[in-house]
């Protein structure tokens, strides 16, 4: 019995009615946009054949040309070198290992990314050496727990280009940075102060579609809150941004926008510039905020030339410590925002009457801070910075093409987002004829491979596409060719014993396997 026959029964008797032999659960002909259905382009990408020989797949001498980089790095990521598994597809010691074995091909980056040692290692360094609370005491511990924990924000200024080191909310996530600036927004009258930024009924909210639910859900609920009202961009067929749409929504009344920079989803990267003009020129008492987790890792992003007023990232998806990220705004805007929550460090004075409060960013880091995450944080950013997020963006851009190209190529496969030949960010997430995306990451994963399988937090992305789930490979500056090459071949040899469930290949064979429905 071979392993993907093993995987099937054991997976089959745990869940029945999980074996899905019809397109990803595809909502009804009420819930569905025909409108919205993305096709995929079969244009040629510019990924150029290195043969001459047409025998030859296109892809078997393709070069990268940057192919250095993630061999230079991979040493410092022990999990991707050591991590191995065994014929059943059970996680062994690489060093260990007898028999057959199958490497870790990791493409789940957008989820979170791994962890270098320099990494790991502040994070034991700070707990070893310098353990202790910031900004409340006057030994020595203490003094260099706050130089840690402060050097860090300035490294976060540095490699986003604030205007200064104020502007830096350190959060647990880009989730709590975003619905730090909505619930801020959403302060109740018996709390506000005259000078402060405040929601009120009738100012209008614009998101868009596309938006991972963090950039959704605050905003309903601050909608909900302050009898502001929420509007979005619908999805563009091609995966684009609809600034067309997006401009007839903009008026007067608009007070806030809040989009992604890059979809998590269709990978599509959004004309933040173009939107930014929009909104200063039709709507220019508004504030934009940009949902910026899958920009920030993987390209340089200057604050002062994208001309935003908020932005929000996750430490965990940039090579840092899971428990962190930051939120960035103008330090004008951010000492007119209500404090998030109340306790220690967030204030000026405390009275039993009332309490006054800090000025950004302590206003807005009551407690106890995320002191380890965010000295993690602060050597990610060392790192990165070592490779260059120049050299890391134009990498991912070629390795990017390359892995949607590819999957073009797979029967059954249609790859949403933006079509080939559009630049687009180093994820491709896609959907296979007769496969259910989670029946199709358990096989998978049972070769080893990594990728994402669900709706990625984005439900009304996928509603408005006719999909329920889709399966997701998102790539980082450490994946190579090689992890590509593996995953397409695994997706294809998977794909064809589904078919083989249905009813054999064209010649008849089964593979031995005895369908079980």
């Amino acid at each position: 019995m071979t392993n993907k026959q093993s995987v099937a029964i054991a997976f089959a008797t745990l869940a029945v009615e999980a074996l899905s032999f019809s397109t990803p659960l595809p909502l009804s002909s009420q819930q569905r946009r025909p409108a919205l259905s993305l096709s995929v382009s079969q244009s040629t990408p510019t990924i150029a054949k290195s043969s001459e020989n047409d025998d030859v797949p296109w892809w078997k001498e393709f070069q990268l040309n940057d192919a250095a980089l993630p061999a230079s790095v991979l040493s410092d990521f022990p999990i991707l070198t050591d991590t191995s598994f065994n014929s059943e597809g059970q996680l062994i010691n690489a060093a260990t290992a007898e028999g057959e074995t199958k490497r870790l091909i990791y493409l789940d980056s957008a989820a979170t990314s791994q962890k270098p040692t320099a990494v790991t290692d502040a994070l034991t360094n700070y707990y070893v050496k310098y353990n202790s609370n910031v900004h409340r005491g006057a030994h020595a511990l203490s003094r260099e727990a706050t130089s840690l924990y402060e050097q860090a924000r300035d490294k976060v200024c540095s490699f986003i280009n604030t205007f200064n080191r104020n502007e830096i909310v350190f959060t647990s996530g880009a989730t709590e940075a975003i619905n730090l600036v909505a619930s801020s927004l959403s302060c109740t009258s018996s709390y506000y102060e005259k000078d402060w930024m405040r929601l009120v009924e009738g100012d209008e909210i614009i998101i868009s579609e596309a938006e991972h639910h963090s950039n959704i859900v605050p905003w309903q609920m601050a909608a909900a809150k302050t009898g502001a009202v929420l509007k979005y961009v619908p999805l563009r067929s091609d995966g684009e941004f609809d600034l067309k749409a997006f401009e007839e929504l903009l008026s007067p009344k608009t007070k806030f926008v809040s989009v992604q920079h890059v979809s998590n989803v269709m990978g599509t990267i959004n004309p933040v510039a173009s939107i930014v003009k929009l909104v200063r020129s039709k709507s220019p008492e508004a504030k934009i905020m940009l949902d910026a987790c899958q920009s920030v890792p993987h390209t340089i992003v200057d604050v002062q030339t994208l001309d935003v007023d908020f932005l929000a990232a996750s430490g965990h998806k940039m090579c840092g410590p899971t428990g962190i990220g930051f939120l960035w705004g103008r330090e004008s805007l951010l000492n007119k925002l209500a404090p998030y929550m109340g306790g220690g460090e967030m204030i000026d004075q405390v009275f039993m009457e009332n309490s006054t409060y800090a000025p950004a960013p302590a206003r807005f880091e009551a407690g106890t801070p995320p002191i380890a995450q965010a000295v993690g944080l602060g050597s990610a950013i060392d790192y990165l910075n070592k490779i260059g997020m120049e050299r890391i963006h134009d990498y991912e851009m070629e390795l990017a093409q390359y892995l949607h190209k590819r999957l073009n190529d797979v029967k059954g496969v249609t790859v949403l987002g933006p079509p080939v030949g559009v630049e687009r960010a180093a994820l491709c997430a896609f959907v296979c004829d007769g496969v259910h995306p989670s029946d199709l990451s358990t096989f998978l994963d049972g070769e080893g491979v990594a990728i994402r399988a669900g709706h990625h937090c984005c439900q009304p992305l996928h509603r408005a596409l006719g999909y329920s789930h889709s399966a997701r490979a998102s790539l980082y500056f450490y994946n190579t060719k090689e992890d590509v090459d593996g995953f397409i071949r695994v997706l294809e040899e998977t794909l064809d014993f589904f078919r083989g469930l249905e009813g054999g290949d064209e010649e008849g064979e089964e593979d031995g396997f005895v369908p079980l429905f």
